[in-house]
């Protein structure tokens, strides 16, 4: 299981697992509970490079990044 600690957004924390190159076991500390649990179901089992690309570089508000973002870049980092 992988945490990734946030940064300028609403949700804290992201938790998540990557199996056989598959994005499993997705849940988010904090933010918009019922989105966040939408986006989770969305990419449960996902290749991990097709989440990246659907999710990376989306904004929120007038913010340059968003939870969908983080999820990107923690994926990213933990990827290997």
């Amino acid at each position: 299981m992988f945490n990734y600690l946030t940064q300028g957004v609403c949700s804290r924390e992201i938790n998540f697992d990557i199996i056989d190159g598959k994005v499993t076991k997705v849940s988010f500390i904090g933010g918009c509970d019922g989105n966040l649990k939408g986006i989770s179901k969305l990419i449960e089992g996902m290749d991990v490079n097709e989440a990246i690309k659907r999710l990376e570089g989306t904004t929120c508000g007038s913010k340059s990044t968003s939870c969908p973002d983080q999820l990107a870049k923690a994926l990213k980092k933990h990827n290997f």
